[in-house]
């Protein structure tokens, strides 16, 4: 019997038990589902899943900031070790050319030490995705079968190793032009087969000529005839024909080469590639950050891109207080061109959506290299020289001359930073003015340069024009009537005093 007070019936006293038991039922649910919540989003964040729209880009770097401090560790670390091992085997870079700053021997393998801190970085990340509390990932939906997000994908692992390796041998033992060609050929091809950047031509032909033909993949299908049996066991009923695809299979190895190169050509100065390189990578890793909040732009490739930014970095970082005027060790073939490899796989994963835009904001930040190399091809051209032929008229060079080797070196970081800037206001909008100022900015520097490298040959031709005048003999002067032939000649030898000249 349920005690009620006076005047209530017990009944409704019953419905009322019933109701607060019912109520404290759904209060202690209440609790325990707010508890499973908090612990689904602590999950969430050691797993990469969840939402992405609360991260600030310092919870991303916080989260993967183990990877900057592993490759910086091991770079700076390695570096000694490499600068040793050089010295006890000969191999040092010999002051024998007049277009080098040193005049001491240095030591190479430089490029190893960078290699290895960024290995080391990228070991990191794998290990956060076995371990617990290594790597904080942000919140992804582009998961794993293993329920982790992707990593650095092995085709740019071995990429790196690649690139590396043929750098490597051309330090130590030389190599020719097309084994190296070939190396880097290699390297772009594992990335085509991996899918890396293959997207970036999806961007523009899609919109462009997928518009035009009425098909925006475009991808076509050719009929194999029937009763050909090797044939339709190899192929089956037809042939696919990826445009995209080997579209941008081509795009990968035009990058890879003119990317490679770049850097190896803007490594003529003390810690020049590796400041530069590092600069760049911090507005990649600016634009890999706003990628992550941006639902229309990330991708599958959005860890891998932040962990190779990071260990890119961290490694540039760490080699960076060797490599500075006066330098102790320099990169060598091997660490510029792996340096311009990994810059070009993360402009290259930039679009892996199909963001041509972000790719373009991307090669705006790597613009020292580019504009570096395009001068030297329009230099050497108009000099009617070889590609390969080398001169002292780079953009390194020009500001050596002007401000030493120090000042040359700042003065390319600044202006490397004022790209860096302006790539990452081109992906975080699509204001004309910053295009326009990116546009700006560039041909200023495009013309200048040029001009400095042309001055040489425009007082060459000056020069030769004006031996040409003074070794041709000089035209009669038909005499006046009235005059001897004595007295014309005396009249060309008079001074502006109306005196011969030499009296």
């Amino acid at each position: 019997m349920i005690d009620t007070p006076l005047g209530i019936n017990p009944e409704m006293a019953y419905d009322v038990g019933v109701h607060e038991g019912v109520r404290d039922r759904i209060a202690r649910l209440g609790d325990r589902i707010a508890e499973l919540s908090d612990r689904q989003e602590e999950l969430a964040g050691m797993v990469g899943i969840g939402d992405a729209t609360n991260l600030t880009w310092t919870d991303v770097f916080n989260g993967y900031a183990s990877v900057v401090v592993v490759a910086f560790l091991t770079t700076l670390l390695a570096t000694p070790l490499m600068r040793r091992l050089a010295i006890s085997n000969g191999i040092v870079d010999h002051p024998n050319d007049a277009r080098k700053i040193h005049r001491m021997p240095v030591a190479y393998l430089g490029g190893v030490a960078v290699f290895l801190g960024i290995m080391a970085g990228i070991l990191v990340s794998y290990v956060g995705a076995r371990m617990e509390g290594v790597i904080r990932f942000h919140a992804t939906e582009h998961l794993t079968i293993w329920g982790h997000p992707h990593l650095v994908p092995p085709w740019i692992v071995l990429g790196i190793f690649v690139i590396m390796l043929i750098g490597l041998i051309d330090d130590v033992a030389g190599i020719s032009p097309r084994l190296k060609v070939g190396g880097q050929l290699f390297a772009a091809a594992a990335l085509a087969y991996g899918q890396v950047g293959v997207n970036v031509a999806k961007g523009l032909l899609s919109p462009t000529l997928g518009a035009l033909l009425q098909n925006s993949e475009l991808t076509y299908h050719i009929p194999l005839p029937e009763g050909v049996p090797i044939v339709g066991e190899l192929f089956g009923q037809y042939i696919e024909i990826d445009f995209i695809y080997w579209t941008g299979t081509a795009v990968i190895a035009a990058f890879v080469l003119g990317g490679c190169n770049a850097s190896n050509l803007i490594d003529g100065l003390d810690g020049l590639c590796s400041g530069v390189t590092a600069i760049a990578t911090v507005g990649f890793l600016a634009i890999a950050m706003m990628m992550v909040e941006d639902p229309n732009a990330s991708g599958w490739l959005d860890s891998a891109r932040i962990v190779l930014c990071m260990s890119v970095l961290g490694a540039c970082l760490g080699f960076l207080p060797h490599n500075f005027n006066p330098a102790t060790i320099f990169l060598g073939d091997c660490g510029s061109l792996l340096l311009g490899f990994v810059s070009v796989v993360i402009i290259l994963t930039l679009g892996d959506t199909g963001r041509t835009d972000l790719v373009v904001a991307g090669l705006i930040i790597y613009s020292i290299p580019i504009i570096d190399t395009a001068l030297a091809i329009i230099r050497r051209k108009l000099a009617k020289q070889r590609m390969s032929d080398a001169d002292k008229n780079h953009l390194h060079h020009m500001l050596t001359r002007a401000f030493g080797v120090k000042g040359a070196a700042f003065s390319l970081y600044g202006i490397g930073a004022g790209f860096a800037v302006l790539g990452v206001l081109m992906a975080a909008s699509n204001a004309r003015i910053v295009y326009t100022a990116a546009l700006l900015f560039s041909s200023f520097i495009a013309v200048y340069a040029t001009k400095i490298a042309r001055k040489k040959q425009l007082e060459e031709q000056s020069l030769a024009m004006r031996g040409a005048t003074a070794s041709a003999p000089a035209a009669p002067v038909p005499p006046t009537p009235g005059s001897s032939e004595s007295d014309a000649g005396a009249e060309t030898n008079r001074g502006r005093d109306g005196r011969p000249v030499g009296v």
